[in-house]
């Protein structure tokens, strides 16, 4: 699998913190393409879909890392609620040790897409390129402190189009 290419033990921070949300995923099987698809979340590369992000993290297998990243986005039943839950659960002390929570945010986030097939894609406004564009639209529900945020509640906004 691709590295993120570090020498400040980030490769080891990130595989450790991936391992300990794997259990709440409800299979084992779904760790190891969980570690691909968020190692492909953060790796360079303007497309987030499952074919680019394939090439990137096993560029001597596409064909089998695609299907796994495939069937874990789209076929695997986890509860993404649950995966937010464990990820608090692990971050929240760390935040916490810098300080106190300093306020709630409710805010929207944009997402351009290419393509038009992931849910909630629609031409709306689009905060991230300041213009009506072709994206995704979700509302988070986050706490920050004096040196950090944290979000807590995340739910994608279904533009008429897809309601």
């Amino acid at each position: 699998m691709a590295s993120l290419r570090t020498s400040s033990g980030i490769d080891s921070r990130f595989a450790a913190y991936v391992d300990r949300l794997g259990p709440v995923l409800g299979h084992a099987d779904r760790s190891a393409p969980f570690r691909a698809y968020c190692t492909g979340l953060i790796l360079p590369g303007e497309r987030k879909s499952v074919e680019p992000m394939a090439a990137r993290v096993a560029p001597g297998r596409v064909g089998a890392a695609h299907q796994s990243l495939h069937h874990f986005v789209a076929k695997a039943a986890w509860d993404d609620a649950v995966v937010l839950g464990a990820v608090c659960a692990l971050v929240l002390p760390a935040l916490l040790e810098r300080g106190p929570v300093r306020a709630w945010i409710i805010d929207d986030t944009g997402m351009p897409k290419k393509g038009r097939h992931s849910v909630g894609v629609a031409r709306q406004y689009c905060g991230q390129s300041g213009k009506q564009d072709n994206c995704q639209v979700a509302v988070s529900l986050s706490i920050a402190t004096d040196h950090a945020s944290l979000p807590i509640a995340f739910r994608l906004y279904l533009p008429d189009v897809w309601a």
